[in-house]
């Protein structure tokens, strides 16, 4: 049974949700990684001066989960776990107050390695042209109306739970919304209105999620399988190109970056690759431009700025890092254990790294070392999920809070 609650004010809800389906903000934060999937914050204000300590705005408790909150003109939208359901919340950006909250059941008992990490779900919603889609731990996709909460429509549980969950955060095009749905099934194109399937891939899903680029004048689907990088086209899903990449232990969780004409590509033990996927004739081969085992990405996605890597190796339990995006030479490697897990955010040429204790760090984008300007402590509990960057307001999900920070 699908539960729907409203409170007072969503009918003022209702209409920035129909200003935002028509047209988006730069202070909007709508899908995994922000409005480009780049890791890039939004419309980012960057303070005159960095203040010894940050706002507090509000903090309310909202369920057990690692999705990114998403900001869509005044809302804040966040996919959780309550007491055996899988809920999606909206909230007043300015205030916290709950404005509506939709809930289903979703059973799940997660194999005994990922208990640690809770039963909530791992995916980022996506914000598409007024509704809100969502993958559930379980392999549920469902669509929201944005402005009401109502379910649009859903697809029915996997008869057999993954083990460890998902986490693929679907991307949105035009009509279509794209995911990994299921027990890791293939990767899935969806009417985005009915949910009716318009193209199915054949290869199973990992936990990295799919992008959108364009590659030799070709739009297409860019997704991590378990056995591959692989290109889709995005009008029917066909088999573009593929690049062996069969991991030695947790299938990749790191979503691919577009670099120019190239991807920049990485998993658990893997090292870091940049491949160059090409059409010669009517065929497509892919190129390996560089690859490095000096640094390894598990769950942590790096972000580019310029012509520069960024990111926390998973090596020597956690080493901030930066790679030359042209060479793959590394330009610096900085001191272990600083992180089981980063959350990296860019704004403009700044690094926001919120690592898992609850520990936000201000550093440069520099290219000669880790060059930290400020630390602050914005949870007391583990930080797990990517922050929401918006103009001076900093959007943090620990394990069953959400809070606003402000810069000023």
């Amino acid at each position: 049974m699908v539960t729907v609650l409203w409170w007072v004010g969503v009918a003022v809800l209702i209409g920035c949700a129909g200003t935002a389906a028509a047209q988006s903000s730069p202070r909007d934060y709508p899908q995994w990684r922000g409005l480009n999937r780049d890791g890039a914050a939004s419309a980012f204000s960057e303070p005159t001066s960095w203040p010894d300590a940050l706002t507090r705005r509000w903090k309310i408790d909202v369920g057990e989960g690692y999705g990114t909150p998403l900001v869509v003109a005044n809302a804040v939208y966040v996919f959780t776990r309550r007491n055996g359901t899988e809920v999606m919340t909206a909230l007043d950006a300015g205030t916290g107050k709950e404005l509506w909250r939709t809930s289903y059941p979703a059973l799940y008992a997660p194999a005994t390695p990922a208990a640690a990490h809770g039963v909530g779900p791992k995916a980022t919603p996506l914000f598409h042209n007024g509704k809100l889609y969502t993958l559930g731990i379980t392999g549920i996709v469902s669509a929201f109306d944005a402005a009401t909460g109502k379910l649009a429509w859903q697809t029915p549980a996997p008869p057999e739970h993954p083990s460890y969950g998902t986490a693929v955060s679907p991307v949105g095009d035009k009509n279509l919304v794209i995911v990994h749905p299921g027990n890791h099934g293939p990767l899935t194109a969806f009417d985005a209105n009915t949910g009716a399937v318009k193209w199915t891939g054949r290869d199973r899903g990992a936990y990295a999620s799919p992008i959108i680029v364009e590659l030799g004048g070709v739009r297409q689907v860019v997704t991590m399988t378990q056995e591959s990088v692989l290109g889709v086209s995005l009008s029917d899903g066909a088999r573009l190109w593929e690049y062996p990449w069969l991991s030695r232990t947790t299938p990749s969780a790191i979503t691919p970056i577009l670099y120019e004409e190239t991807l920049i590509v990485s998993s658990q033990d893997m090292g870091v690759t940049r491949l160059k996927p090409t059409r010669r004739g009517g065929n497509w081969g892919v190129d390996v431009v560089w690859e490095t085992r000096d640094v390894s990405l598990f769950l942590s996605n790096p972000v580019l700025v310029g012509d520069t890597l960024f990111g926390l190796s998973e090596k020597a339990r956690g080493q901030f890092f930066a790679l030359d995006a042209d060479t793959g030479k590394l330009l610096w490697l900085g001191q272990p254990r600083q992180a089981s897990n980063t959350a990296v955010v860019k704004a403009g040429n700044l690094l926001l790294l919120l690592n898992d204790d609850g520990e936000l760090i201000v550093a440069r984008s520099s290219k000669r070392g880790f060059e930290p300007l400020k630390r602050y402590i914005v949870a007391d509990s583990a930080t797990w999920a990517q922050p929401t960057v918006s103009g001076n307001r900093v959007f943090v999900k620990d394990v069953r809070s959400l809070s606003l920070w402000t810069l000023n």
